[in-house]
């Protein structure tokens, strides 16, 4: 399935076309999504540290996800959101971007390990949710979990780094030397 038409429409929309002629746009949308990005990572890091037993097993895990997870959704909310909206005026750059694409397959698997940790780790909570070690599962989830999201960080940063811009100069610009 060919979705270039699908992008270079992204890229000829309104909003795209908005976002380029922005000087604040782009600065703000950026350092918005940095900020949820750490959010969705703190967030996430507490769960993860105590599931492998950081600090201590005293805290009921059951009680830190339930105060962490809407701290997850909303920073994942308005990551999405900014993500998209730094994504909507390169997206003809970025659909061709192997380090663009490796951040959404590390996005995807973070989402799978959750996936699987929710629905399957998550349905024996009451054995080890307070004052036991976390099973083996839980522990590996904790730290696939932390793994997937430095990589996703990791990428998000390199993206910049590999945009494709093109540095050649135009034939009708005359130097003088």
């Amino acid at each position: 399935m060919d979705l270039m038409p699908i992008v270079e429409a992204i890229h000829a929309s309104a909003l795209s076309e908005w976002i380029r002629g922005s000087l604040k746009a782009m600065p703000i949308i950026e350092a918005t999504h940095v900020l949820a990005v750490a959010l969705v990572f703190g967030s996430v890091l507490v769960v993860d540290l105590r599931l492998l037993g950081f600090p201590d097993a005293k805290r009921r895990i059951t009680q830190i996800s339930h105060e962490m997870l809407r701290f997850t959704w909303i920073g994942f909310a308005v990551a999405v959101i900014t993500g998209i909206l730094m994504f909507m005026p390169n997206s003809i750059t970025y659909y061709s971007n192997t380090v663009f694409r490796l951040k959404l397959l590390a996005l995807l698997a973070a989402g799978i390990n959750m996936a699987i940790f929710q629905f399957v780790t998550w349905k024996g909570v009451a054995a080890w949710d307070q004052d036991a070690r976390a099973p083996a599962a839980a522990r590996l989830a904790g730290v696939l979990s932390l793994l997937l999201w430095v990589t996703v960080i990791l990428l998000g940063r390199w993206i910049a780094f590999t945009k494709g811009y093109d540095f050649s100069v135009p034939e009708d610009v005359q130097f003088e030397f």
